[in-house]
Formats: structure tokens, C-alpha cells, sequence
């Protein structure tokens, strides 16, 4: 059986050694978010012949993301279904992309059933879309960003920096606050295992490359974004965070964060602003941008002989 085991921030350089040869636009090729989501997805890692393999939970159970690494592909993939044997589980593998799903049905033909994860599927926006809102579609989005700006005109906008993050958390307990009332009790630990990813990130912000945003109203925080590289022409969005009391905040900080990503790396022509974990609310608000490309994530289960 393989020893997986919970990501740290100590398996940042080997991780990240591996996945560097990954070109996968999909969150979770990057390991500020095997970090962060660990509590959340159960999910382990391991070293295996040079590839970074990890386990986790997905919709239909347990499963094995795509190994990254360098090496004999054919001899991981033994190895991950053994694993699975010796589990007592059935071989899954877990998020991947069509040229994942091309790949494997080279190396074991006819052997995998494939299962689409549409509540899985990653957004993914071209900085220039998100930063000058233009065209008739993202008309509604600049009139939320007008409207913020007459109404908060002590707004400013800030790279975040290492003293703003004790009132960062400040406003994500009082979203986490408002949010238990709102959902219901059941919530309570999805809330949890975020608040736990937000506290991973920025206790370790500098070490895993963090960059993020900041709005005030009144030199008071109204909202926080975070995100860092996930390939040579994509960031990863991994938290964004607003009150939403004021109309336009989450416009404004999304708005502002990309252009800032387009000053910062002119060469980034992604965000990638991750999953809508099947939330009605979330999917409206992310299609609402209208995705330039869809990162669709797919499940394959060994089939029986």
C-alpha cells in the first residue's frame, strides 16, 4: 500500500517540482490548493517513481488525480491500482481533462468508463475580459462597478500585503458568521474546512506564492482575493471574499484583481476562478462573466473483464 500522506507546507518544493511539467489548466494541479483542501477532500499525497500521486474524495468516492511527474506513466498507474486493490476500493481516477482521458485510453484501451463532473468543472476568463468589462454582455457588470463607485467614494484598492491580513480574517469570520445563519447548521462544515484553507493560506501567504487584493470603503476591508500561478499563462483564484452588503463589491475586487494580474504578469492571459461546486447562486454568478474557456472535469472507473 502506498503511504500517503496529509499535504504540508514542507512538500511545497517536491510538489511543485512535479507538477511543473503539468500544463492542466485545472485547480487542482496546483498545490496551494492540495494544501488548503485538504480537511475538505481528504486528500493525501505521495511520492511515487518521481510523480506526485494524491488521493482524495470525490463525488463517487474515493480516486487518484492524474499522476504528475516525469517518468513511466504506465508503471504509476500499477502501482495506484493496487493501492486501490489493497483498499479495497474500486480504481478511480479522478478530474481529468480530455487529453488526460486521451492519454490513458492509449495506455490501458477499453479499460475505463468515463464519467462527466459538470459540477466540477473549472472557469476560466481572459484577464483582459475581467479587467476592462467591455462589450454589451458585461454591460450589467460595469454598471455594479459604477454604482459602487458613486456610492463608496473613499473606495481604494490595494495589492494585499502581509498587515492586511488580520482584518482580512476579521471580515471572513464575519462572512462565516453570516453564512451559518443563512444556509443552516448543515453548512457548518464546509464553512469550517474553508475558514481552515484560508487561515493554511495565509499563515504560509509568502511561502506558497500568494498574491492577492484588497478593497476598502472608509479604510475599512470590504472585500479580499487571493490567487497564485497555476501554469506559465494561468492564475488560480483560490478564495474571494465580500459582504456583499455593498451592490458592486464583488464586481469592483474581481475587476481590480485582474487588472493588477495584468500590470503584475503581462504574460498571465488566464484566471482560472475554480469550481461552482453545483451551487444554483454560483453558477449564475460565474456564467454570468461568460467563460472564455471551461476546464470539464471527468471521473474514470475501471471496468470489470
Amino acid at each position: 500500500m502506498i503511504d500517503f500522506h496529509t499535504p504540508d507546507i514542507a512538500d511545497r518544493c517536491w510538489a511543485e517540482e512535479r507538477l511543473a511539467g503539468n500544463s492542466s489548466r485545472a485547480c487542482e494541479y496546483n498545490f496551494t490548493t492540495l494544501l488548503v483542501w485538504a480537511a475538505g477532500y481528504q486528500i493525501t499525497i505521495a511520492d511515487v517513481e518521481g510523480f506526485l500521486t494524491v488521493r482524495l474524495r470525490g463525488e463517487g468516492g474515493f480516486g487518484y488525480l492524474w499522476p504528475a511527474g516525469n517518468g513511466d506513466l504506465s508503471r504509476v498507474l500499477t502501482l495506484l491500482e493496487a493501492d486501490a486493490a489493497e483498499r479495497g476500493e474500486p480504481f478511480r481516477l479522478l478530474c481529468l481533462l480530455e487529453h488526460e482521458m486521451a492519454r490513458l485510453n492509449e495506455l490501458r484501451p477499453g479499460q475505463f468508463a468515463f464519467t462527466p463532473h459538470r459540477n466540477s468543472f473549472d472557469y476560466l476568463y481572459e484577464v483582459d475580459k475581467l479587467a476592462d468589462l467591455g462589450g454589451r454582455k458585461l454591460h450589467a457588470k460595469r454598471n455594479h462597478c459604477k454604482h459602487f463607485e458613486e456610492e463608496n467614494p473613499s473606495w481604494s484598492y490595494s495589492p494585499m500585503t502581509a498587515a492586511d491580513l488580520t482584518e482580512c480574517m476579521e471580515l471572513n469570520d464575519r462572512w462565516d458568521a453570516a453564512g451559518r445563519v443563512r444556509e443552516g447548521e448543515e453548512e457548518a462544515e464546509d464553512i469550517f474546512n474553508e475558514k481552515k484553507g484560508i487561515l493554511l493560506a495565509f499563515r504560509h501567504f509568502d511561502e506558497l506564492g500568494l498574491e492577492g487584493g484588497v478593497l476598502r470603503v472608509d479604510g475599512k476591508v470590504v472585500a479580499f482575493t487571493m490567487a497564485n500561478r497555476l501554469t506559465a499563462d494561468t492564475f488560480d483564484v483560490h478564495f474571494e471574499k465580500a459582504f456583499g452588503e455593498m451592490q458592486g463589491d464583488y464586481a469592483v475586487i474581481n475587476r481590480e484583481f485582474a487588472r493588477q494580474i495584468r500590470r503584475q504578469h503581462p504574460e498571465v492571459k488566464y484566471l482560472n476562478r475554480e469550481d461552482d461546486m453545483g451551487l444554483e447562486g454560483l453558477r449564475r454568478a460565474k456564467e454570468s462573466y461568460y467563460p472564455d474557456l471551461m476546464a470539464e472535469k471527468h471521473s474514470a472507473e475501471a471496468v470489470k473483464p
